[in-house]
């Protein structure tokens, strides 16, 4: 076909595409820049989304800087808060490959951004040059004409103080023009760097970074409804009966205290025990049905003792170094004020009746959905929920878990987080979003702080392997702080239906020591599993009932999670999920893992038997390399968890891992160091 159309008569031939000719070579060379600066990092989408980070934590920030021939150049880091004017400077330093290195630490909550600039080193340049001639001894008295030059141009472009410095330094350089060697001062070297017109300077495309507290990267959080802190199914609990198990959840190690919604709870088609479709009246109802004549989403349900009495909660809370965390779902029971307030808010069908939520084949029949682009719903419903959260931040609540934000639209997630964090920069987000993965990772990058994730999912070795890799190397590690809850109201996982207390042992220890955020729901620590035959759903929902419990129930895992929390909170390798490395271990049953100190000093090791049914054994390396050992030296091991010490000599061990006993945490240092 080629040989034809080439024979083809030239008649025949399609007419060769003719491009605009370009501009004049002066305006071309005008606009277009003599420098490239590119490859900035970290960056998210080329900089439309914020880099997520720590208030305190170093950003390391490399770019790709270089131009024609062998001019020398220079760049420089800039980056400010984005309430400040005057950019915050630091120099770059120059690696192999023209890329270029700086660090640079924020140290206010909030949005920030930053930008490298590159420019040609002219100074730097003939330095560079003069000196290698001077050393060789093939310097010309013309060369040092040109430094003399150099100086007398930076003296005269100089004002104030610098200008009369520079003036100085150029008249003792031509009084002494055959002293070359004070062209090569430093401290020459230093006014001429303050007097640097940067010639051919180039700005890359500028990256915003949100900075936050620790609690968006670090945090134990524990799951529980109110009504159910009581002795008695028939007698709802309240925020006074939670104050009373504060202190049991506080030596469990946690530091977040989440409910579900605290909402007055719709009549209108309330569910029964196991969602089903018949209430009696005593039957709570879900939480999920918010609103009913005592009001919406800005109210408290009445059982739970009113406002007066979740003010006492949050102060004992923070007395017991605890922090309320609250749902936020936007739905409504048909009962809510809003569908007579603003019945613009909502979607209803052509007969004119209510539609109801439904997730086919699920139907949600005491529920209804908002329509964020229904009539009178932009501005009014969009306002309206952005004041809902903030009316629980006046209530002393900053970290909210969203549910179900995937089914919302994203264009309102990313106004209401920005208008909410441009008032409370220290409030966190968290998105219960288990859908794809595009999905969930955009959420990160429009403004949530944190994300549920597949852990939930990832039982074998393999695919929690290939996962917290994804993690942790590719575009979502700048973005996506991963929250793995070991389970939740509405997912009663099939690994822990079958496994018994060691199943429950494994899957705490692998969400506490992969990711720095790590959440259980009440239950978990007693090993609760009744499930529904066949689905991945409790049975007895407490989202349908008041569900008391003996808290210290035999076979319980407390003592586990307590001892996880503490060294979570000793080690600040384990509070975050981005060090993670993954090991040798001769078995698929068994995952072994590390993370290094921050300092540098030792790792911390975790090896975990991922079948609960039987024991497994096999040979691992011993991660000599990461502490710059080689591989027969000999480590210092520190067993965490049960707290005694050995050595191991050589990278080469053996181990064998009983269900009984399925993990191992150990500290690793070089030599003899504690």
């Amino acid at each position: 076909m080629v040989d034809a159309f080439l024979a083809a008569p030239s008649a025949r031939r399609t007419a060769a595409v003719l491009a605009p000719a370009p501009v004049p070579a002066e305006e071309f060379a005008t606009i277009n820049p003599r420098l490239v600066v590119e490859e900035v990092s970290p960056t998210v989408n080329g900089g439309d989304f914020a880099v997520k980070r720590i208030v305190g934590e170093v950003v390391h920030v490399e770019a790709t800087v270089f131009t024609d021939g062998h001019e020398q150049l220079a760049a420089e880091l800039l980056w400010r808060p984005v309430d400040e004017t005057e950019w915050r400077r630091q120099p770059m330093t120059a690696l192999p490959t023209d890329v270029w290195e700086a660090d640079f630490v924020p140290d206010r909550l909030g949005r920030h951004e930053f930008l490298v600039e590159g420019w040609l080193d002219l100074w730097g340049g003939f330095r560079r040059d003069f000196r290698k001639k001077l050393d060789a001894g093939v310097a010309l008295a013309v060369d040092a004409t040109e430094g003399r030059q150099f100086v007398e141009a930076a003296a005269a472009r100089a004002s104030g103080d610098l200008a009369t410095r520079l003036g100085d330094w150029h008249a003792r350089v031509e009084a002494n023009a055959d002293d070359h060697r004070l062209l090569l001062d430093d401290d020459l070297a230093a006014l001429m760097a303050e007097a640097d017109d940067r010639p051919f300077a180039l700005r890359s495309p500028r990256q915003l970074l949100d900075a936050e507290r620790i609690a968006a990267r670090f945090s134990s959080w524990y799951e529980l409804f109110p009504r159910s802190i009581t002795d008695d199914a028939q007698r709802h609990g309240t925020f006074d009966d939670v104050i009373g198990r504060l202190p049991q959840i506080r030596d469990m190690g946690f530091d977040t205290l989440y409910f579900p919604p605290i909402h007055p709870i719709g009549r209108t088609n309330r569910k029964g025990p196991n969602n089903t479709l018949t209430a009696g009246e005593g039957d709570p109802g879900s939480p999920y049905a918010i609103g009913s004549k005592d009001g919406g989403h800005d109210a408290v349900h009445p059982e739970l003792g009113g406002f007066e009495a979740f003010g006492r909660l949050v102060k004992a809370a923070r007395e017991h170094g605890l922090e309320i965390a609250l749902d936020f779902a936007i739905q409504a029971s048909p009962d809510h004020p809003w569908l007579t307030e603003h019945p613009g808010w909502f979607a209803w069908r052509p007969d004119g009746s209510m539609k109801y939520a439904e997730n086919p084949p699920k139907k949600y029949q005491d529920i209804v959905n908002v329509d964020f682009y229904g009539p009178d719903a932009v501005p009014g419903l969009w306002v309206a929920l952005r004041d809902v959260i903030l009316t629980w931040i006046d209530h002393g609540v900053k970290v909210f878990r969203v549910d179900n934000p995937h089914t919302k639209p994203l264009p309102f997630w990313e106004w209401m987080i920005a208008d909410v964090r441009a008032k409370h920069p220290d409030a966190i987000f968290l998105a219960e979003a288990f859908t794809r993965p595009t999905m969930m990772y955009r959420l990160g990058k429009i403004g949530f702080s944190q994300s549920y994730t597949y852990f939930t999912w990832r039982d074998t070795k393999a695919e929690l392997t290939d996962y917290i890799e994804e993690l942790t190397t590719e575009a979502p590690r700048e973005f996506y702080r991963p929250h793995f809850f070991v389970n939740t109201p509405d997912i009663n996982p099939i690994f822990l239906q079958t496994s018994g207390r060691p199943g429950f042992r494994i899957r705490a220890v692998l969400a506490a020591t992969l990711s720095g955020l790590f959440g259980v729901y009440s239950g978990f620590e007693l090993c609760e599993a009744a499930a529904i035959p066949g689905k991945e759903e409790y049975y007895d929902s407490e989202k349908y009932i008041v569900k008391p419990r003996d808290w210290n129930a035999p076979g319980n895992i407390i003592l586990d999670i307590a001892m996880l929390n503490r060294i979570r909170r000793q080690y600040p390798a384990l509070q975050t999920h981005l060090n993670t490395r993954f090991f040798v271990a001769e078995d698929d049953n068994i995952i072994w893992y590390g993370k290094p100190d921050p300092d540098g000093r030792g790792i911390i090791c975790v090896m975990v038997n991922m079948d609960p049914h039987h024991g497994h054994e096999c040979g691992f390396h011993v991660p000599l390399w990461e502490l710059g050992l080689p591989d027969d030296a000999t480590v210092q091991v520190e067993d965490l968890a049960e707290g005694y010490r050995f050595q191991w000599h050589g990278r080469d061990q053996w181990i064998r891992i009983e269900p009984d006993q399925p993990y191992r945490i150990w500290r690793l240092t070089p030599g003899g160091a504690a």
